[in-house]
């Protein structure tokens, strides 16, 4: 079964185990996971929720595929950046191989009819069925009796008088379960994913016109600072903390330059790309509008290239509407 580490998908793990059906959780990691706390697939939640209920756990990593699929995804995107149908279909396809991997009959999910606006209405199911090669084989436990009977359901296998028919974007019937059952720690049952927010899609949006292939380097520095289009080759990350300063240097490869002022506390800057003459000193002038530097003065900004020699620059900081132009 598909096991996100939510309330809903742990709902019918429970309800699977009650019912005395064997399980293997699968869950997904993809470059834009955004669960809460850490305590989705990134942490240690889905594996303890495995633990309790003595199910094998198989964690699957979805990377360069996952990441071209949602540049072009043949069912388009949700109000965000968000494929939420592609995904989906990816998802299941993986879970079909891995359901013959271990000898499986069929595959459960926590989804709830009509509870997400693009994956979770009737029509895009029926479409991620067919296009995983499922059909029939899909469980929703928590909405199965809105649903034809499955092949399980048919078999016998799993009781139909015993599963569940919620619909909509309410919770309330799934917090009340997890009342009973003694839950009182239990994840966001919103749980994110970055694709869906705006802010992000706008900088996805922007690396996806200027990166035919992006890897997992490029997104992972999408989660972080202040980012700003310097030209169509040059993109400039400036940290807002030292924890996102400590993150920047984390990111630096090779190509890469590092910009921060000498003397006044103040921001990592990372410039990413093939400056050409004027945008390293721009850059500069960018990193230090960021610091505790004079504003109406020159200060002193030093470069550093990846395993190259370090050099300074004297600029003055950049004037905000200027800055503002240029912000992603």
């Amino acid at each position: 079964m598909l096991l996100s580490g939510g309330l809903d998908s742990t709902l019918a793990l429970h309800m699977m185990k009650e019912m005395g059906v064997d399980v293997v959780a699968l869950s997904f990691k993809t470059p834009f996971c955004n669960f809460d706390c850490g305590r989705g697939a990134c942490g240690g939640r889905i594996g303890d929720t495995a633990s309790k209920y003595g199910v094998e756990w198989r964690q699957l990593a979805l990377g360069e595929e996952y990441l071209e699929m949602v540049r072009e995804p043949k069912h388009g995107y949700g109000s965000a950046m968000n494929p939420c149908i592609d995904c989906r279909v990816m998802m299941f396809r993986r879970a079909k191989e891995v359901m013959k991997e271990v000898g499986a009959d069929f595959v459960v999910t926590g989804e709830v009819l009509g509870q997400r606006p693009m994956s979770q209405n009737r029509r895009a199911m029926q479409v991620i069925e067919k296009e995983s090669g499922l059909e029939g084989l899909i469980l929703r436990p928590l909405s199965a009796r809105l649903f034809e009977p499955t092949l399980p359901e048919r078999m016998g296998w799993v009781d139909r008088e015993k599963l569940l028919a919620i619909h909509g974007r309410s919770r309330r019937v799934q917090m009340s379960m997890a009342k009973e059952v003694g839950w009182r720690d239990y994840p966001n049952p919103g749980g994110g994913c970055l694709l869906t927010e705006a802010g992000f899609a706008r900088r996805l949006r922007d690396l996806l016109s200027h990166v035919r292939h992006p890897d997992q380097n490029d997104v992972d520095l999408l989660k972080v600072g202040r980012h700003f289009r310097i030209d169509a080759s040059c993109k400039l990350v400036v940290g807002r903390n030292e924890l996102e300063n400590d993150e920047l240097r984390g990111l630096t490869r090779k190509g890469d330059l590092t910009l921060e002022v000498v003397g006044p506390p103040g921001p990592l800057g990372l410039l990413r790309g093939s400056p050409e003459e004027g945008v390293v000193p721009l850059a500069a002038e960018i990193v230090s509008r960021y610091s505790d530097a004079p504003k109406d003065a020159l200060c002193e900004v030093m470069v550093r290239p990846w395993g190259g020699e370090v050099r300074t620059l004297k600029v003055k900081p950049a004037a905000p509407e200027d800055v503002a132009k240029m912000l992603i």
